[in-house]
């Protein structure tokens, strides 16, 4: 695999800077410049909404910065947890007297860095609030201990749907929560990704091999075994997915199919081609579908599968206007 860097040690720096020189419009750097912020601001004051995890994953994180979406974006290095301090500076630099809430994956060390900003926002009289994003099915089987994936993207519009209405800070945590306990993913990956540093692979596969349930960091799936059709593939994944969320027919869902960086749109829109025909015939309507990289590993070839379950209120949740580089809608 092959990548264009300079110094390996600056890619994330160098990362940032050209993200808010492109992006100048929308987002900046704050005085902490592994703190991404919204250029301007709500209007009128509403809950912060604050995402963040290590790099790597773009256009999770910073991506998703923008007008009625996050208010800012915590930085880490490749897979790596942000640290205490960027977690708090980007609370002082978005918070509107209405308190914050973070949203991220449930990694060990985003959940103890996280915690520590918020103390640390606590002690200046802020309130922030959490909540671990946990639809990763085969990562655990309680749902509080799950790795949190491509679902981050939809815990993040449901919460920021409800901070734009100006609602309270408990009334967005469980917006949030509840986004996130109707939300299920599970991936493959085809390759490793490439760490910029030492410009080699994470993990060894090989070149006809796939691993199922593999993590976005490269944590060990189910199982490796040949590489199979996408439609195989595809069965396999929802059929572990479908039981794990006991979806009936009649049900409503959205689809996501998230790439790892390194799979064409076209094998993914393939992907989806299976996906909506499985459901279709289960009796399953799909009222929302997303198709491309919302979660990356680098250059990861592979993708994920997330289904979520919708009412009304989660629907509309998901289909309310957003204006960040990487979400518009609406």
């Amino acid at each position: 695999m092959k990548r264009l860097l300079n110094d390996g040690y600056d890619a994330v720096e160098e990362l940032l800077d050209g993200y808010v020189k492109a992006h100048g419009d929308v987002v900046k750097l704050a005085d902490n410049e592994r703190v991404v912020v919204r250029t301007t601001l709500s209007p009128q004051p509403k809950v912060g909404i604050i995402f963040g995890g290590g790099s790597g994953h773009e256009p999770l994180f910073l991506g998703y910065v923008g007008e009625g979406v996050a208010d800012a974006a915590v930085i880490g290095n490749v897979n790596t947890s942000p640290d205490p301090i960027a977690c708090y500076d980007a609370v002082t630099a978005v918070d509107q007297g209405k308190g914050c809430l973070y949203l991220y994956g449930n990694y060990q060390g985003d959940v103890l860095n996280f915690d520590m900003g918020a103390e640390m926002a606590a002690d200046d009289g802020i309130t922030v609030e959490t909540v671990l994003i946990t639809d990763d099915v085969y990562s655990a089987k309680d749902r509080a201990d799950r790795r949190g994936v491509a679902g981050d993207v939809i815990v993040l519009m449901a919460a920021c749907a409800v901070a734009n209405t100006g609602a309270d800070l408990a009334t967005v945590k469980a917006a949030a929560e509840k986004a996130n306990d109707n939300t299920y993913s599970m991936g493959v990956a085809l390759s490793s990704s490439t760490l910029p540093v030492t410009g080699k692979p994470i993990f060894d596969i090989g070149p006809d091999d796939m691993e199922v349930g593999m993590g976005i960091h490269g944590e060990p799936g189910i199982e490796r075994k040949k590489l199979e059709p996408a439609d195989a593939v595809m069965d396999e994944i929802l059929g572990i997915v479908l039981p794990d969320m006991n979806l009936q027919s009649g049900e409503r869902v959205a689809v996501m199919i998230n790439g790892l960086g390194g799979l064409p749109l076209m094998d993914q829109y393939i992907c989806y081609r299976r996906v909506h025909d499985v459901l279709t015939e289960k009796g399953v309507t799909i009222a929302k579908s997303m198709v491309g990289n919302y979660a990356t590993s680098m250059d990861m070839i592979g993708m994920g599968v997330t289904l979520v379950r919708l009412d009304d209120e989660l629907e509309a949740w998901l289909n309310a206007p957003f204006d960040a580089p990487y979400l518009k809608q609406g």
